[in-house]
């Protein structure tokens, strides 16, 4: 009975509807539980393909930046030619 006192070292007895109030409960949390986990598990899924498709565009974006940067290098010698011709046009002409 509720508020009575068990012997020091005895257990209290636990009644059969006691025991399926902590049955219930205990299932309760492990649906929780594996919702969660299921949850968790969604997450990972979409954070592994998230990182795959950033490693892909972060290839393609250093692809492109080296193609760039060599047409920069190659626009830049073109540059100073002209201005080394012109230069020598103009050291002729004076």
């Amino acid at each position: 009975m509720p508020g009575e006192l068990t012997a020091p070292g005895t257990q209290p007895t636990i009644t059969g509807m006691e025991n399926e109030n902590i049955n219930d409960v205990a299932e309760q949390e492990l649906r929780k539980l594996e919702y969660r986990v299921g949850e968790l598990i969604q997450t990972v899924e979409r954070l592994k393909q998230e990182n795959r498709m950033l490693r892909e565009q972060n290839e393609t974006l250093t692809v492109d930046r080296a193609s760039l940067v060599e047409k920069n290098e190659l626009a830049r010698t073109k540059v100073e030619a002209i201005i080394t011709r012109l230069r020598s046009m103009e050291d002729a002409v004076a």
